[in-house]
């Protein structure tokens, strides 16, 4: 009888831990779909394509100054940690964020994302990257790195944490 509630106990912890995992799907934002739609892959070559893909869509809209876009790839519940600032809670917060950092944007300012490194499974990755910002003229004016977590949600990725900053300058 004890084996049989031990057998029976494991039955029902994989059962829900099964159901646990099918359900982290959450709602996306309704404008997430600048969010693209990748499934994650055991390749981790191919992951990191399909993340530098979102990247390099990130930095089209980041060139752009296009607010609405860029907040469009944060979840509802994403965190921001920024420099010299508390933490940004909420996809509103950080888009009000997005458009004081815009309003102070240098004319003709490009930004690049660079994947370095991601990791994960399932619904969740981790990325590792670097940024090269340049002038109007394509001058480096200065180069950072950052770390992004990613959620899965409705089949589309949505970066849930986000942290970043700028390297020292040359001196």
């Amino acid at each position: 009888m004890k084996d049989f509630r031990i057998a029976a106990l494991t039955c029902f912890c994989a059962i829900a831990m099964s159901c646990n995992e099918n359900s982290t799907e959450k709602a996306a934002p309704a404008d997430a779909d600048t969010a693209q739609v990748v499934t994650a892959t055991a390749d981790p070559a191919e992951l990191k394509k399909e993340v530098q893909d979102l990247e390099t869509r990130w930095a089209a809209a980041d060139n752009a100054g296009d607010v609405n876009a860029l907040a469009a790839f944060y979840a509802d519940d994403a965190v921001s940690l920024a420099t010299d600032q508390p933490m940004i809670v909420g996809n509103d917060a950080i888009k009000k964020d997005l458009e004081a950092t815009m309003a102070k944007k240098p004319k003709g300012q490009k930004v690049n994302y660079e994947v370095m490194d991601v990791f994960g499974s399932g619904n969740y990755v981790t990325e590792v990257g670097k940024t090269i910002r340049t002038d109007s003229t394509g001058k480096v004016t200065s180069t950072g790195k950052y770390m992004a977590v990613w959620e899965k949600r409705n089949g589309k990725w949505i970066c849930i944490r986000d942290m970043g900053n700028n390297d020292a300058k040359a001196k």
